[in-house]
């Protein structure tokens, strides 16, 4: 009888601690969050979001969904914030770039973007096309096709033949050098905090890191800047204008 009811109190612990365990995975937690976010629970999603990210996770749509939780309780600067961290990952995402746009047209500061050359312009549109997972599997297809077009030309006793694989194998040398290198800087740029979005409602740009310095321009919240130096509390930023000056490092978050 002991043993039966010690077995009994046994199977109940580990059913509490399986269920425990079920409600706390990243998966469950998404879509309590997601439940909460469409009976329109913002905070309470926003909390659950968060619980996701303290666990490591880290994804789009995790981002897409805290952007638009933090865009329903009316705090854009968040809202963009996420959306910015998740179009790092999937820059060609429709749904984030839309919502970032919109989220955008909420901000008080319109600066207008300084020009690119056609060459960066050209560059940029290539570096975004895919992400770093994409450009990764591209450079090994690309590899391997040029390992087939060495072993052709090895092989191979016909003179045109040999000709052809040659130059087909340069044009795949160009192109695994080039995938590999935006896998890279991809794989660098979703890891490295160079942008920031501001959270203060409305702070002074110094001309140096100091609170003595000169005032040089006001940003407010929800403005994204890149982020050129860091001094003790202070960041050296620029926006998108092409100014640069100096802001304490509270007023701003990083991508």
């Amino acid at each position: 009888m002991v043993r039966k009811l010690f077995r009994n109190m046994m199977l109940g612990m580990l059913l509490v601690f399986a269920l425990t365990t079920n409600a706390s995975t990243p998966d469950s937690l998404m879509a309590k969050a997601n439940a909460a976010y469409d009976h329109q629970l913002y905070d309470s999603a926003v909390n659950t979001y968060q619980q996701i990210l303290k666990m490591g996770v880290v994804s789009p749509a995790l981002y897409y969904n805290l952007g638009n939780a933090y865009f329903r309780k009316k705090d854009v600067p968040s809202a963009i914030l996420y959306y910015e961290k998740a179009k790092k990952l999937s820059p060609n995402d429709p749904d984030i770039l839309y919502n970032l746009n919109r989220a955008n047209t909420m901000i008080v500061d319109k600066i207008d973007k300084v020009p690119e050359l056609f060459l960066k312009r050209w560059w940029n549109y290539f570096y975004n096309l895919f992400d770093a997972d994409t450009w990764a599997a591209l450079s090994l297809i690309s590899f391997a096709m040029l390992v087939l077009m060495v072993g052709i030309f090895v092989l191979s006793h016909r003179r045109g033949t040999r000709k052809l694989s040659f130059f087909i194998g340069l044009i795949f040398v160009l192109l695994t050098l080039l995938s590999f290198g935006l896998a890279s800087q991809r794989t660098y740029y979703t890891k490295k905090h160079s942008e920031a979005i501001v959270f203060t409602p409305a702070v002074t740009v110094k001309s140096s890191p100091s609170d003595n310095s000169v005032d040089l321009f006001v940003v407010h919240e929800g403005t994204k800047i890149k982020i050129m130096d860091e001094v003790d509390n202070w960041v050296k930023i620029k926006i998108q204008n092409g100014s640069i000056g100096w802001l304490p490092q509270s007023s701003l978050r990083k991508i």
